[in-house]
């Protein structure tokens, strides 16, 4: 799965009816929704802000509306663009302001679908990596050693705690938690070994 690095937007205008198309990036369905909400509020004298949203790291979380057009003529639409996307933790809005023309059912469903592959032609995305939580209690010795070998694994410190020892918090690629926590034994003697943290995951 893919994610977005930053929000796009792009207009149509077809038969006089403008098309705003905005995707963001959103770390939830509840985000989505009220950032959906947002727009509505924002844009008070459109017609429709229809909306369809994709989360979760399988993409397996999703929704759409068509806020008042006529049935599966509009958020289905920008939905399937977003299915073919690839991108997951995005939410698709198409503000329409109504520009007099009707443009019937085929339109709509044309205009929305245009509408969303213009905002998603070109965003900038990158490859959605899956991180483990961990935690790991050092001695003030084993300290410095083991936290300068933590780039060569993508790892990052979230947290630190200086007591009688050092207690590290961080995340790092999941694909690379054994290899680090095998170094980390290595370096300690097996004095300290890092264990997810699956209180914050």
């Amino acid at each position: 799965m893919l994610i977005l690095r930053q929000s796009t937007r792009a207009e149509l205008v077809v038969r006089k009816s403008r098309f705003l198309a905005e995707a963001t990036p959103v770390a939830s369905a509840d985000a989505a929704r009220d950032l959906q909400r947002e727009r509505k509020r924002v844009y008070a004298g459109c017609s429709h802000v229809v909306f369809a949203f994709i989360c979760g790291p399988q993409g397996g979380v999703m929704g759409c509306s068509d806020d008042g057009e006529p049935s599966g003529t509009a958020g289905r639409p920008v939905m399937e663009v977003l299915k073919g996307s690839g991108i997951t933790n995005v939410l698709l809005t198409v503000t329409r302001w109504f520009g007099g023309t009707l443009l019937g059912t085929g339109g709509l469903v044309r205009a929305y679908t245009e509408s969303a592959q213009l905002a998603l032609a070109d965003a900038p995305t990158a490859e959605l990596v899956s991180l483990t939580r961990f935690a790991l209690a050092l001695s003030y010795l084993q300290y410095e050693n083991v936290r300068r070998r933590f780039p060569e694994f993508a790892a990052e410190i979230t947290g630190e705690e200086f007591a009688a020892g050092v207690t590290l918090s961080g995340v790092i690629p999941s694909a690379n938690f054994a290899a680090f926590s095998a170094l980390v034994r290595d370096l300690t003697n097996g004095a300290a070994v890092p264990r997810e943290d699956a209180s914050d995951a």
